[in-house]
């Protein structure tokens, strides 16, 4: 038995989690190689046909608004896809697998097989899509993407370059697969405080969730909760209309989980509230009331909360001329599908206070609440009724 790469495994936290009488399965998850960024030439890949650029977004746009510099998209990924030879590897070699040959039994991600899974489930699939990802923008290895496999590091060698323009690839590390205990996330409160033991908050994979974005949130929410917890303060929760972090948990302490969990905007009955652009609106306040804002972020946002304000009062105030030759509201104006609030701008119909660095999505936000903001009343008033039922506590011995 062994941990993640060269690591140990984590056998006594295991048996003293089971020794509670925690109800717990077992889950696996992947990796695949990494490749020398200096090994691959990949204009010349792609000069060949081999290789197909994927850049980012022009304009990116930064997870806060805190963000006080422009960003820029400086790396690009690429994309390649398996042949034939690859096929007659997998297939070659596939019993010294690990998850082919009874070693490891878990239960993996649906949403991202191993390569040895897709060429073995799916026959009649000729190729599948590999990307190279750089794992930073001065980092020397290369994520390959959708080719994540647990075969004999001799194998994987041969697996890669066997893929068109990777002839010359160098492997730094090669892709393997663990296979972990997990908690069934039932066991637990929506505080993540678990109901065996007072005091425990679990976190992470052991809830049975992907490593990655699912693991950090359940991180904040159990940590807050933890510390709460200590000055007996009342545990904090998000509703599934306040954040995706809600729906994460609720999901999984209601539903538990069969397959590591993955969290999609199609499991948020109210997306419509869930938004890129107003999520500092829904929970900066959130955090300022935890402790977990300063004074100088909290000034920040109500800076631009104002903004919004004042913006928005102005488009319910300033006219402008319709296709009808009528003077209206740029308000009622913007809701017509076909008319941009950019475009508005730009004419000098409307005069707006836009962040230096942020008016595309000054723009953006006033725009989706003013298009949508039927839709968005009849999604907030969905969302009351459900939490006036929500708020029925179940009182202590109901059978």
């Amino acid at each position: 038995m062994a941990g993640r790469h060269g690591e140990p495994p984590s056998c006594d936290l295991a048996e003293s989690i089971r020794s509670f009488g925690f109800h717990v399965g077992r889950l696996k998850t992947g990796t695949p190689p990494r490749l020398h960024r200096d090994s691959i030439d990949f204009s010349g890949a792609a000069a060949r046909g081999l290789f197909s650029e994927e850049r980012g977004d022009a304009l990116p746009v930064p997870f806060s608004f805190a963000t006080t510099r422009r960003l820029s998209n400086r790396v690009s990924c690429w994309l390649l896809h398996t042949n034939a030879r690859v096929r007659e590897l997998v297939r070659e070699y596939i019993g010294l697998s690990p998850l082919f040959n009874g070693q490891i039994r878990g239960i993996g991600p649906r949403y991202c097989p191993s390569l040895e899974d897709k060429i073995m489930r799916f026959p009649e699939r000729e190729r599948h899509q590999i990307y190279l990802e750089p794992e930073g923008v001065d980092a020397t290895e290369i994520y390959v993407n959708g080719f994540s496999m647990s075969l004999p590091r001799e194998v994987q060698e041969l697996l890669v370059r066997a893929l068109p323009g990777l002839e010359d690839a160098q492997m730094i590390r090669p892709g393997y697969a663990v296979e972990y205990d997990f908690v069934q996330p039932t066991e637990l409160k929506s505080s993540l405080e678990t109901h065996r033991v007072a005091g425990l908050f679990f976190a992470g994979q052991i809830n049975g969730t992907s490593g990655y974005d699912e693991a950090a949130a359940q991180g904040i929410i159990a940590g807050i909760n933890a510390v709460r917890a200590l000055r007996r303060e009342p545990a904090f929760t998000l509703g599934r209309d306040e954040a995706y972090i809600g729906i994460l948990v609720d999901d999984l302490v209601t539903r538990g989980c069969i397959e590591p969990y993955r969290m999609f905007t199609s499991r948020a009955e109210h997306r419509l509230l869930l938004r890129i652009d107003n999520a500092h609106l829904r929970l900066t306040p959130v955090g300022r009331r935890l402790g977990l804002v300063d004074d100088d972020r909290w000034d920040a946002f109500e800076s631009l909360r104002n903004r919004f304000d004042r913006n928005f009062s102005v488009l319910n105030s300033t006219t402008v001329r319709s296709d009808g030759g009528h003077r209206v509201p740029a308000s009622q104006l913007i809701r017509q599908p076909e008319v941009r609030l950019s475009a508005l701008v730009e004419k000098g119909d409307v005069a707006l206070d836009l962040g230096a660095l942020s008016a595309d999505q000054d723009i953006a936000s006033l725009e989706i609440a003013i298009k949508y903001s039927g839709y968005l009343k009849q999604e907030a008033s969905r969302a009351e009724r459900m939490r006036r039922d929500e708020r029925r506590v179940i009182p202590d011995g109901f059978p």
